[in-house]
C-alpha cells in the first residue's frame, strides 16, 4: 500500500511511518521544512514538503494521487496560539480530506482527541478551548464527506512511554492516557481494516491486544 500522512514528522506520525515501513508498506510524509527530511527518511518514508497552511487543494492533491489510504496526524503543537489552532487542526485537516475526495483516495483516517464534541467547560485555557473546538469542527466535517471511508480515532493524554500492545478501543470510552507508540499501532490496523469506516473511537491504553481491539469493530 502507499500511505499519505499529514504531520509527517510529528511524535505519533514518525512512529506510524516506521512501523508501515517495517511491514513494506510505501509511505510518504508531508512536512513544513525541508530540514525533517532526514528524521523521515531515518523512519522509512518519504519525505514531502508541503505546508498545508499555505498549500492550495490542487498542490495537496498532487501529493496525494494515487495513494491507498491518507491519515491526519498533524497538529498546531504546544506553544501555538489559538489562530494556529484553526489554521493547522481544522483547516488544514479539511483541505487535506478535500484533496483526498478529489483524488479518489477513500480510506482516510484522522488523529483527533477525546471530547471535542462537547463544547470546553468553564475555565478552559482560551488556547486548549480554541484546539478542542478546532478538532470538533474538522471531525464534524470529515464525517460529512460521503466520498471518504473516514475513521476518527481519538486518543486519551498522549505519553512519551514505550507502548504496551495493549488498548481499550471504544465508542464513548473512558478518559484515560495512551503511549503515543500504541497509538501508532492503532492506526497501522485500522488502516488495514477499512470496515471501521464510519466509526468515531476512543483510544487508551488498556488490556485487549491491539489487533484484537481493531477487529472488534471490523
Amino acid at each position: 500500500m502507499r500511505i499519505v500522512i499529514a504531520g509527517g514528522h510529528g511524535k505519533i506520525a514518525r512512529r506510524l511511518e516506521r512501523l508501515l515501513a517495517g511491514r513494506g508498506d510505501q509511505v510518504a510524509g508531508l512536512i513544513r521544512d525541508q530540514n525533517q527530511a532526514a528524521d523521515l527518511l531515518e523512519a522509512g518514508a518519504e519525505p514531502v514538503v508541503c505546508d498545508l497552511e499555505a498549500a492550495g487543494p490542487e498542490e495537496v492533491a498532487r501529493h496525494l494521487a494515487g495513494a491507498d489510504a491518507a491519515v491526519f496526524a498533524a497538529g498546531a503543537g504546544p506553544g501555538s496560539g489559538a489562530a494556529r489552532k484553526e489554521t493547522v487542526d481544522r483547516a488544514a485537516a479539511v483541505l487535506f480530506a478535500d484533496a483526498a475526495v478529489r483524488v479518489g483516495v477513500r480510506r482516510f483516517l484522522v488523529v483527533s482527541a477525546m471530547g471535542v464534541d462537547q463544547e470546553p467547560p468553564p475555565g478552559t485555557d482560551p488556547v486548549f478551548a480554541a484546539y478542542l473546538r478546532a478538532k470538533g469542527a474538522a471531525d464534524a466535517e470529515i464525517r460529512g464527506r460521503a466520498e471518504l471511508d473516514w475513521t476518527i480515532l481519538r486518543p486519551g493524554r498522549l505519553t512519551d512511554e514505550p507502548g504496551t500492545g495493549r488498548v481499550l478501543l471504544a465508542e464513548g470510552g473512558p478518559r484515560g492516557s495512551v503511549p503515543r507508540e500504541d497509538v501508532a499501532a492503532v492506526l497501522a490496523e485500522l488502516i488495514d481494516q477499512p470496515t471501521t469506516a464510519g466509526r468515531v473511537l476512543d483510544l487508551v491504553s488498556g488490556e485487549t491486544a491491539v489487533a484484537e481491539a481493531v477487529a472488534a469493530f471490523a
